[in-house]
């Protein structure tokens, strides 16, 4: 599969380096764009694959175009695009906001084939969370390999586009809620004489020992919380206060505001 990324920032750097990961074989199919040529020389030099002059050379070598730049600019972009678009190629979008329909009316061509996705930022260390869905011209068979890409950056759901709003609330955008937990918990551990850098070990090590254990062990978790909360223990008694002070309705909340901002934006 000849898979071309238009814009290498912090998304497309991360999902060709975890696609060659899992096939180093590839990189000779892997071709990228970006107006930053001093960054793309180097990308190119580091992982074998071939930086392109412009988003004509690109659209030739690949059959899968990744769009892996901003949702501002894709009014730009498309339109260039659409005018080098071949029958049959596969246009997959990572940007919050930007619809299917969207993306095939810019194109401007028939039958445009369209993968939509919501990936998230922890895709750069093979542990992102990302959702997909077609578009009508897509079939089946064509879509996998491209669900293949995203899963070799973490885990890949198939959904409706009608969800992807509800993704960018609890994946999309939850990393930043997560990291102000463990920001705090820093914080309160530093206040207590702890160093910084070792309550940081602290803090993330447990997030991410209880996240595997809600994807591992398959138990809820309530059911996990309850385990950990000891009757008249130190575990319960912060629960407690967390829950006296809204912390699950916080984050209903901050959710929701995810979500909202998501349906105003999208194109």
């Amino acid at each position: 599969m000849k898979i071309g990324f238009v814009g290498t920032g912090n998304m497309g750097t991360a999902l060709i380096k975890g696609y060659l990961a899992a096939h180093p074989e590839e990189s000779g199919n892997i071709s990228a764009f970006d107006k930053d040529r001093e960054k793309l020389d180097a990308l190119s030099g580091e992982l074998g694959i071939h930086g392109c002059d412009s988003i004509t050379a690109l659209m030739k070598e690949s059959e899968v175009v990744v769009l892996a730049v901003k949702p501002n600019i894709f009014d730009a972009v498309l339109p260039e695009i659409g005018e080098h678009y071949r029958t049959g190629q596969i246009l997959v979008s990572i940007a919050a906001g930007i619809s299917m329909k969207y993306i095939e009316k810019l194109v401007r061509k028939d039958g445009v084939k369209v993968v939509r996705v919501m990936p998230n930022t922890p895709a750069m260390v093979n542990a992102g969370m990302s959702a997909l869905c077609k578009n009508q011209y897509l079939t089946d068979e064509e879509f996998e390999p491209v669900v293949e890409l995203f899963r070799s950056v973490g885990k890949a759901e198939i959904v409706e586009e009608s969800m992807i709003d509800t993704v960018i609330g609890v994946s999309g955008s939850s990393p930043a809620y997560t990291y102000m937990y463990i920001e705090a918990l820093m914080d309160a551990a530093e206040s207590y004489g702890m160093d910084r850098e070792q309550a940081k070990i602290f803090a993330g090590q447990s997030v991410l020992g209880a996240a595997k254990m809600v994807l591992e062990t398959g138990v809820d978790p309530a059911t996990l919380r309850e385990n950990v909360c000891s009757p008249g223990g130190t575990t319960i008694e912060a629960v407690k206060t967390l829950q006296n002070n809204g912390f699950h309705d916080n984050i209903a909340e901050a959710f929701r505001a995810a979500v909202e901002k998501s349906k105003v934006m999208t194109k």
